[in-house]
C-alpha cells in the first residue's frame, strides 16, 4: 500500500509539473498589452502552419480590420494562402473585465475564452478545420506576446484527442 501511495504521489507531482505557463504569470511584464487597443484599426499578419513533425504545410497572409465600442469588439480577418485560397473569419469579442474575454466566430464551436496579463494573451477554443474532403474539430491554444507597439507574435498549439497535430506561428504588424 505504501508503494502504491508513493507511485500515485509521484505521478501527481509529475503531472503538476507539466501544467505549463498560465497567462497571469505574465502580469507585470512590459510592454503591457490590451487587445482592445492593439487589435484596433488595420493590422497585417504573416503566418505558417506546421504539421506535428514540424514541417511547414501552409503559409498565409492576413489583412485585419478591428473596431471596438467599449468592451465589445469585432475583428475581421481576411486570409490569403500561398496557393491562392482565400478564407475569412469574423470574431465578436466581449470583455467581462480588464483581463478576461470571450469570443465567437462562425467556425468556432461554442465560445473561445481568453485572458490578458502583462505582455501576453492566451485564448482557447475549438475550431472547425477543413482538411481535403472533411472537417476536424481541433483544440486551439493561442499565445500572443506584444513585442512593441507595432509587433505581436502568436504561437498556437493545435490538438486532437489530446495529441498535438500541428502548430501555427503568426507575426502581426499594426499599420500606422
Amino acid at each position: 500500500m505504501k508503494c502504491a501511495k508513493t507511485i500515485v504521489t509521484g505521478l501527481l507531482m509529475l503531472l503538476g509539473g507539466c501544467s505549463g505557463a498560465k497567462v497571469d504569470d505574465y502580469a507585470g511584464r512590459e510592454p503591457v498589452i490590451d487587445i482592445r487597443h492593439y487589435l484596433n484599426g488595420n493590422i497585417e499578419a504573416w503566418g505558417v502552419i506546421m504539421n506535428r513533425s514540424g514541417m511547414v504545410t501552409d503559409q498565409f497572409h492576413v489583412n485585419m480590420k478591428a473596431s471596438w465600442k467599449g468592451n465589445e469588439g469585432t475583428l475581421e480577418e481576411h486570409f490569403t494562402y500561398t496557393d491562392g485560397r482565400k478564407d475569412e473569419r469574423v470574431w465578436s469579442v466581449h470583455f467581462t473585465d480588464d483581463h478576461h474575454f470571450t469570443a465567437t466566430a462562425h467556425d468556432v464551436i461554442g465560445q473561445a475564452t481568453g485572458a490578458q496579463f502583462g505582455n501576453a494573451v492566451n485564448m482557447n477554443y475549438i475550431l472547425h478545420v477543413p482538411v481535403k474532403d472533411t472537417t476536424y474539430d481541433i483544440s486551439m491554444n493561442d499565445w500572443m506576446y506584444l513585442m512593441d507597439e507595432h509587433t505581436l507574435i502568436n504561437h498556437t498549439e493545435m490538438r486532437k484527442f489530446g495529441f498535438k497535430v500541428g502548430e501555427l506561428f503568426l507575426t502581426f504588424r499594426k499599420k500606422s
